[in-house]
């Protein structure tokens, strides 16, 4: 049974590590801080009871699968991992880091992953240990119920790493798509410049928070409004995808709308911050503009 190292215990990470150990894999959920680590698999571990208990998992599963996720703050048991993933906040430099001390750890035919969602793939990879063995993995939110995994080879990525890869991907149950090495790959390419757009016409008074998300659900057929998305993804991490694109590019038109500016400014994020776009604090979410 093949090891799995996600590194990053967030909501992204955890997802990654859940989804893993679902379908057979061991996992190490590693972050800096084990207690942090240990919250998330506790997280995991009441999402499970949650499914057991609308008779959507049986318990004996769900115990299963929680048993193979191991909670690890250290980079060295990382080195029986065939698969090293780091899913840490989309900010280049902190991933940078990651990359490089992982690599001293990397196993002989092991792979090094970034769950990124936006920065160039040629360029991280030119920080690790091996590019050959380097490649994009950008699995979407929620992991366990999103049916997609963009992956992304950099100029140096083998093409045993890239068939490597999307095996590990099709063994998840997802569907895969290659994407080339440019800012924000495919969907996010066309997903965030929209959302940010849907900022603009908010910012200019076009429309209000409730008209612009109808108008996009039902003229569109989209599940969510693109207000509503952007809370849901975290308008931080919208704003980190769109300067990527921007500094990257060099396009003014990716440039960040002003209120997506003044939102991260004030702290106000989307449903992990307990308000953006909409307001969270009730039982249901209300427009705050």
């Amino acid at each position: 049974m093949q090891t799995i190292a996600v590194i990053g215990a967030g909501l992204m990470g955890s997802g990654i590590a859940q989804t893993s150990a679902q379908f057979g894999y061991n996992v190490q959920l590693v972050d800096i801080d084990i207690d942090i680590a240990k919250a998330a698999k506790d997280k995991i571990g009441k999402a499970l009871a949650r499914q057991v208990s609308r008779d959507r998992m049986n318990a004996q599963d769900a115990e299963s699968l929680l048993s193979r996720i191991t909670p690890v703050s250290d980079y060295g048991p990382m080195s029986e991992a065939a698969f090293i993933i780091e899913a840490a906040t989309e900010r280049e430099e902190i991933k940078h880091k990651i990359i490089e001390a992982a690599g001293k750890v990397l196993g002989p035919n092991a792979i090094m992953a970034s769950n990124t969602s936006s920065i160039p793939i040629t360029r991280m990879g030119a920080k690790s240990v091996d590019p050959e063995r380097f490649i994009g993995m950008h699995f979407f939110n929620p992991v366990p119920v999103m049916g997609l995994i963009e992956i992304i080879p950099g100029l140096a990525t083998s093409k045993d790493t890239l068939d490597r890869s999307r095996t590990y991907a099709e063994s998840l149950g997802k569907e895969v798509v290659i994407a080339g090495d440019d800012p924000g790959f495919v969907v996010n390419r066309i997903l965030v410049p929209m959302i940010n757009e849907a900022i603009f016409v908010l910012g200019s008074g076009m429309g209000t928070i409730e008209d612009i998300d109808k108008g996009c659900r039902i003229g569109l057929n989209h599940p969510m409004g693109p207000l509503e998305l952007a809370d849901f993804v975290g308008i931080d991490t919208l704003f980190e995808i769109i300067q990527v694109l921007y500094s990257t590019t060099g396009d003014s038109k990716y440039r960040p709308a002003p209120l997506l500016v003044k939102y991260v400014e004030a702290g106000w994020l989307g449903r992990k911050s307990g308000r953006g776009f909409y307001d969270y604090s009730g039982d249901e979410p209300v427009p705050t503009r």
